[in-house]
C-alpha cells in the first residue's frame, strides 16, 4: 500500500514538475515573442526597415550594413533572442518578487525602462558597432516610453497570465 502511495505521490511530483516547466517556456515564449514583433515592428516603423542589420551590427560591425538576406534574418533572431531573454529575466524575478504577478502594469512599465536603459547604456556601448551618446532628450524619452509598452507590459501581462502559480 505504501508502495502504491509513495508511486502516486512521485508521479504526480514528475507531473506538476512538467507542467511548470511548460508553463515558464509558454509564458517566457509569448511575452518575448509578443514583445520582439511589437518593438521590432514599430523600430522599423519609425527609423526604417534596415534596423535588422543595425541589430546584426551589434554581433557583426559595421560590414552588417552592407549584408544580405542572412544578415537580415541573423538581425531578426537575434533582436528575437533578446526579448525571449528578457521574458525570462522577468519570468524568473517573478517567482520570488510575487508583486511582480500581482502588478504587472506597473511592474511591466518599470521592467521595460530598465530593458530600455539596459541596452542603450550597458549592451549597446559593449556591441560591436560601440554605440555611445551623446543621447537628445527626446530619444531618452521615446525609448523610454516605446519599451515600457512594447516590451514591459506584454512580458509582464504573459508572465501572469502563462506564468503558473507555485
Amino acid at each position: 500500500m505504501f508502495q502504491s502511495i509513495f508511486r502516486t505521490y512521485r508521479t504526480h511530483a514528475g507531473m506538476v514538475a512538467i507542467m511548470e516547466k511548460r508553463s515558464a517556456l509558454l509564458a517566457i515564449a509569448v511575452g518575448g515573442l509578443a514583445a520582439g514583433a511589437l518593438d521590432l515592428a514599430q523600430a522599423c516603423i519609425l527609423f526604417g526597415w534596415d534596423i535588422p542589420l543595425a541589430i546584426a551590427g551589434g554581433l557583426l560591425g559595421r560590414q552588417a550594413f552592407q549584408g544580405g538576406a542572412a544578415t537580415y534574418i541573423l538581425g531578426v533572431a537575434l533582436h528575437f533572442f533578446i526579448a525571449c531573454s528578457a521574458a525570462a529575466v522577468y519570468y524568473t524575478a517573478s517567482r520570488r518578487l510575487v508583486f511582480m504577478k500581482e502588478y504587472p502594469l506597473v511592474c511591466g512599465l518599470f521592467f521595460g525602462a530598465a530593458v530600455e536603459e539596459i541596452m542603450r547604456l550597458i549592451v549597446l556601448p559593449l556591441s560591436a558597432l560601440h554605440s555611445r551618446g551623446p543621447y537628445q532628450l527626446k530619444d531618452l524619452i521615446l525609448g523610454l516610453a516605446v519599451h515600457m509598452v512594447v516590451v514591459g507590459l506584454p512580458i509582464s501581462y504573459s508572465v501572469r497570465r502563462f506564468g503558473n502559480e507555485r
